[in-house]
């Protein structure tokens, strides 16, 4: 553990984890046999005077090989929210900013700058492009890229990764009723196959289809910076 680095209460870290002096960690973490937290950012532009924090809540657990890098140019830092679990040989890049209850199977990577909501699940060896925004409830399919932002609450998969139909796996799980799964299918159809400009189609959906879903949907999509994944 580096000079300078915090660690909350009843965290364990294991023989052979490291902790930079950048890292902050929360309460009741887990840092496993050669984790590495608030590792130097992988970028060739990167100088010791421009770091920044690598911010950590609670409860999550950072097993084997684990890395995650300190912020570069957001002054947020690194941003690791609660109730996330990394597999083995997982990376979280520089200026990531991820929510709470997310999973990242093994080698799964963000690159940096990556927004990643809530309850998402990052299968096996996938990898997203920088800048790339991941919405809640989504998953994104093994040995996938993500080159572009996937909204929430689908499923995502490919090379070039492209929506594939709803996380119906996951909505169920974390309680979503039929009315509202409903809802999410009724609103991407009409994002999708309707036919209608996308600009119409959100304003459509928020009319037809009023609820928290959908303004979570429309929300996404208009903040889009890099364009949205389309269906396959």
């Amino acid at each position: 553990m580096e000079s300078g680095a915090v660690l909350g209460e009843d965290c364990v870290v294991e023989t052979g984890a490291r902790i930079c002096g950048q890292a902050r960690l929360g309460r009741r973490n887990r840092v496993c046999h050669g984790a590495v937290l608030g590792a130097e950012p992988q970028d060739l532009g990167y100088h010791l005077d421009r770091a920044r924090p690598l911010i950590i809540g609670d409860d999550n657990q950072f097993r084997e090989g684990v890395t995650v890098s300190h912020g570069l140019k957001s002054e947020a830092g690194t941003r690791i929210g609660s109730h996330n679990y990394f597999m083995t040989a997982s990376h979280v890049g520089h200026d990531c900013c991820v929510g709470d209850y997310n999973i990242f199977a093994n080698t799964a990577t963000l690159a940096g700058h990556v927004e990643l909501e809530h309850h998402v699940f990052v299968s096996g060896h996938v990898a997203v492009h920088q800048f790339c925004r991941i919405g809640a409830y989504a998953m994104l399919g093994g040995v996938s890229g993500i080159p572009k932002d996937i909204p929430p609450y689908v499923t995502a998969s490919g090379q070039r990764a492209r929506i594939i139909g709803l996380n119906l796996v996951g909505l169920r799980r974390n309680g979503f009723d039929q009315a509202q799964r409903s809802r999410i299918k009724a609103v991407y159809r009409l994002l999708f196959r309707s036919g209608l400009r996308l600009a119409e189609a959100l304003d459509a959906a928020l009319e037809r289809h009023p609820g928290p879903e959908t303004e979570a949907i429309v929300h996404f999509v208009r903040g889009s910076r890099r364009g949205v994944a389309g269906f396959a």
